[in-house]
């Protein structure tokens, strides 16, 4: 597996409360997307950014962190091959991104994901 970048999702109760913290203090002022349930924002001079997620609208468990990869369908049979728990199948999303949430074996779940090109 290649990881092309790692965004922290920290849970939130509400992004629309949340947001000004992170966009005015932190100065993460772009909001790159926002689906009600998850917004990433990011700093436009810096590349920093952060998710705020209320909860995953399709899986049965939050990610700690999303992986960015490169070939998902290849990082979900290396997954596989490793013996890793899948915990929510490898699904094109209604949203557009491929996916899938694995727990590492410290039990954090991991969002590994790639974007439509």
């Amino acid at each position: 597996m290649r990881a092309l970048r790692i965004t922290a999702n920290l849970r939130v109760a509400d992004v629309d409360e949340a947001k000004s913290f992170y966009t005015g203090f932190l100065g993460l002022g772009t909001e790159e997307f926002s689906m009600g349930w998850v917004a990433r924002y990011t700093c436009p001079e810096t590349g920093a950014n952060v998710q705020l997620v209320t909860r995953d609208a399709t899986s049965p468990e939050d990610a700690a962190i999303s992986v960015h990869a490169e070939d998902v369908d290849a990082a979900h049979a290396e997954a596989l091959e490793n013996g890793y728990e899948i915990v929510h199948p490898l699904t094109t999303e209604e949203w557009g991104v491929r996916r899938f949430l694995v727990r590492a074996p410290d039990g954090n779940v991991v969002n590994v994901v790639q974007h439509r090109q």
